[in-house]
């Protein structure tokens, strides 16, 4: 709360006076992060239209691209914080992951249907695969304080992508 009233210049009557907790502000700060996020994440994607690259293209987006909210990604801080001290704030962060899954899924499946990717692959398998590998890099890469784990995970993502996801015509 003290780096909160810091950084906004409000006394912590004046927080409250916007929020009904402690953990409805949590709420609201982790929506706000994860979308920011999200959104950087997204950036340059609408124009990719096979699902392999729109993927590889996340992967880069999420490792060289930093969202306008700094402090690592909102999902895996969340995650850890509300671990099982705070039941609300943990259903937030599953939430969050669940949609990220989705849209990975999602892009997998359209991608079977295009035959652009084989059609025994398994999208929700594919899609934790993804993010896991990210998530892991990013936090030995905030530990170490380099980048080498994410570009190697990069390095990894893409060879997989490319040999065994990828449908040859």
């Amino acid at each position: 709360m003290s780096e909160l009233m810091k950084a906004t210049g409000l006394e912590k009557g004046g927080i409250y006076r916007h929020f009904d907790s402690k953990e409805q502000l949590a709420a609201e700060a982790f929506e706000y992060a994860w979308q920011a996020a999200i959104d950087t994440r997204r950036r340059d994607l609408e124009s990719i239209s096979n699902s392999v690259e729109w993927l590889k293209q996340f992967v880069h987006n999420f490792i060289n691209r930093r969202p306008l909210v700094p402090g690592g990604c909102p999902l895996l801080n969340m995650a850890i914080d509300a671990d099982n001290g705070n039941r609300a704030l943990r259903q937030l962060a599953l939430e969050a992951l669940r949609r990220w899954q989705r849209d990975f899924t999602e892009v997998i499946t359209r991608g079977i249907a295009r035959k652009e990717i084989e059609s025994a692959v398994n999208g929700s398998e594919v899609a934790d695969m993804i993010i896991s590998s990210l998530e892991g890099a990013l936090m030995i890469s905030r530990l170490e304080g380099n980048k080498r784990a994410l570009f190697g995970i990069q390095s990894c993502l893409n060879s997989y992508l490319d040999s065994r996801l990828q449908r040859w015509r």
